[in-house]
């Protein structure tokens, strides 16, 4: 199957890898943990790719760029339930220091991706 190209996405890339360490990790929490904490940040962390993948196939700059702030509101979110997690004791310090290089590229990246959708159509029409 030929891939999209939200797929070839570096931030795309990056949201899948964060979303697949989370899931790894919540897969092993206790009831409580994972009906609670587990639940909202797996869907969170899913939000970040779900978001990128369906605002490029929307067709206009103006829509994906709204779908990249979603994302990005998804990474702040899931950024919010690993803080909880792991002041609740549901993450270790090596799966934080896991997690937080991935959320250190992905945050500047998808932040940047964002300012230049749009950027290169509007100098090619001003000039």
């Amino acid at each position: 199957m030929e891939k999209t190209n939200f797929e070839h996405l570096h931030i795309y890339k990056l949201s899948e890898k964060l979303a697949d360490q989370i899931w790894k990790i919540v897969v092993r929490w206790d009831f409580l943990a994972m009906n609670t904490v587990g639940i909202q940040i797996v869907k969170s962390a899913d939000s970040i790719g779900a978001n990128i993948a369906e605002g490029s196939g929307r067709g206009t700059d103006p829509k994906f760029r709204r779908f990249l702030r979603v994302a990005r509101g998804s990474l702040y979110e899931t950024q919010h339930w690993l803080r909880r997690a792991f002041k609740r004791r549901l993450l270790s310090e090596k799966q934080v220091n896991d997690l937080v290089p991935i959320i250190s590229e992905l945050t500047p990246k998808l932040n940047a991706y964002l300012g230049s959708i749009g950027s290169l159509r509007r100098r090619r029409n001003s000039t």
